[in-house]
């Protein structure tokens, strides 16, 4: 699974990946937006299915748990990006996504719900990419592990987790 806070991240930019077979370095900064937007509206079929809650294996989370992680991917790059917008260089504050899931129960979640949020996330961090200026596009911003992104390289990191995610649950 590629998280947003996965170390080796650069291979992500530069050649499509191997397992969901999306190339980031095609991606234009102009369909940022329309890309979320997308793939957000995706999950909902995803997570009407009526096995949603089953897990395919032990160690692999459900499409429902997925969903959340979605949800919860799509406001924390929000927020990043706000950060990047609104602070100069900043370092991120960190986010363990598998304490987040067992914290925030993403397996006892509404899928249904979980679909509304996910849309609803992907519109407001999509929105916020739609309305960057030129110049924006170059501001900078850390992990806690030393990745630096600009908000470009940020946009393509993240679609392609978007992307990918949809691949993990077979959507």
């Amino acid at each position: 699974m590629i998280s947003p806070d996965t170390k080796d991240w650069t291979w992500v930019l530069e050649r499509p990946c191997p397992e969901c077979g999306f190339d980031a370095a095609v991606l234009d900064h102009s369909q940022v937006g329309a890309v979320v937007r997308d793939g957000a509206a995706s999950w909902g079929p995803v997570l009407a299915r009526p096995g949603a809650r089953t897990r395919p294996e032990a160690a692999t989370w459900s499409p429902l748990e997925y969903g959340c992680h979605v949800r919860d991917v799509l406001r924390l790059y929000d927020e990043r990006l706000r950060l990047m917008l609104d602070q100069d260089d900043p370092l991120y504050p960190n986010w363990d996504q598998d304490a987040a899931a067992v914290a925030d129960r993403y397996d006892q979640q509404d899928p249904a719900e979980v679909a509304t949020q996910v849309v609803a996330a992907g519109e407001q961090v999509a929105a916020a990419f739609d309305g960057l200026s030129p110049e924006h596009w170059q501001r900078r911003g850390r992990r806690s592990d030393g990745a630096s992104f600009t908000v470009e390289s940020f946009s393509r990191y993240f679609v392609h987790d978007l992307v990918h995610h949809r691949h993990d649950v077979r959507g």
